[in-house]
């Protein structure tokens, strides 16, 4: 009769506990709610911020001409070397193949790429951006494009950041150029 006693207490202890935890979750989110009605914030329709930035242009005689970098490309990619050109390839051979033969991954086979046509690889499916691009891969356009290829080419689907440092792009296009049938003569 004692122990029954004591058991009764305990579960009815037990319940408090139970109760308490309850309302508090309940008065948590009661507070939550009440305060949304309080403080009623309206979302943006577009989330950011509109950055303006004023585009440089120099004057040419009558017409403005807006400034373009030019970039010396003999001396950029006198600065690469081809075995760190393929150490940083790594990265790429994720998505792409180097061999000779070799089929397209996520992205398209890289052998022969340069001055193969962009979107040049018959049985791959480019973006609209990269199939209507009206050029070849040069030197020039693969520094710029694997700087940061979706500025290079709005709308391509490769999502891969780029590679910043002038001289891992000057490895990667010498390593690119030397996987080749004819690999073209640096400039």
């Amino acid at each position: 009769m004692f122990k029954n006693k004591i058991t009764k207490m305990d579960s009815f202890e037990l319940n408090k506990i139970v109760a308490a935890v309850l309302m508090v979750a309940l008065l948590v989110i009661g507070i939550g709610k009440l305060s949304n009605v309080i403080f009623h914030v309206e979302k943006p329709k577009t989330p950011g911020y509109a950055v303006e930035v004023e585009q440089t242009t120099t004057t040419s005689s009558s017409a403005k001409v807006s400034v373009e970098e030019k970039i010396d490309i003999a001396a950029l990619m006198a600065m690469g070397d081809i075995a760190s050109g393929e150490k940083i390839f790594k990265k790429c051979a994720a998505c792409h193949s180097i061999n000779k033969g070799g089929k397209n991954n996520i992205g398209p086979a890289l052998y022969n790429v340069v001055e193969r046509k962009v979107g040049g690889v018959a049985d791959y499916k480019y973006s609209k951006a990269l199939a209507t691009y009206e050029k070849n891969w040069t030197f020039e356009e693969l520094n710029g494009f694997l700087k940061k290829p979706a500025k290079y080419i709005r709308g391509t689907k490769m999502a891969y950041a780029g590679l910043r440092k002038e001289k891992d792009r000057a490895s990667v296009i010498k390593y690119l150029n030397q996987n080749s049938d004819n690999p073209i003569p640096l400039p």
